[in-house]
């Protein structure tokens, strides 16, 4: 039996840069791929090579770390239970756009939500956190519109003043929601 195979655009080893789990050292395997065409998306995920699941697991036992994040692109036109559950000894976020469910078995749900509310609601009950890209002019939907997250945060689509300043100026008129800036691009790491 042949085994199976993903599209990895890159694995590497690195910090996370936004949302809750900021700081927190992962492996990261951004798979190739995406369903969406996002004009502010800085991820070249089109390219690719072909690695078994066998060369993914010991690519990432090379670091000795017990988390990884399955990003991309969007990883869920790939991930499976199936394939999930062959890497449940690490703690498993997955960075999603939220067109899709996500297989069982991963640990962390981070939603960069680009999908339409309705969407959202079909795809997920509860979720661990929703974080919107935000650009100067953007409308923030209502909370009790979106899925139930243990938080909410607006990123600004680049790290400029104008959606900084913008993002700041939405927080304190919706105290609910908190900011995320990509940490990782302010330090200068991958």
């Amino acid at each position: 039996m042949k085994e199976i195979s993903l599209r990895v655009n890159e694995l590497f080893y690195s910090i996370q840069g936004e949302g809750a789990n900021a700081g927190m050292p992962a492996v990261f395997i951004r798979l190739a791929g995406c369903n969406l065409k996002c004009s502010f998306c800085d991820t070249r995920h089109e390219a690719y090579v072909k690695m078994t699941l066998s060369a993914i697991k010991a690519e990432i036992e090379k670091y000795n770390c017990p988390n990884i994040i399955w990003t991309g692109g969007e990883p869920t036109l790939q991930l499976t239970d199936e394939i999930v559950s062959l890497f449940s000894n690490y703690y498993q976020c997955v960075e999603t756009n939220g067109t899709r469910k996500v297989p069982s078995g991963i640990g962390y749900i981070a939603c960069s939500a680009k999908a339409p509310v309705e969407l959202l609601n079909k795809n997920f009950e509860t979720i661990n956190e929703i974080r919107l890209p935000i650009k100067k002019g953007d409308k923030l939907p209502e909370i009790s519109l979106l899925p139930k997250a243990t938080r909410y945060f607006i990123s600004p689509i680049d790290v400029s003043r104008e959606n900084i300043d913008y993002c700041l100026q939405l927080l304190t008129e919706n105290s609910l929601w908190r900011l995320s800036v990509q940490l990782h691009k302010l330090v200068g790491i991958k």
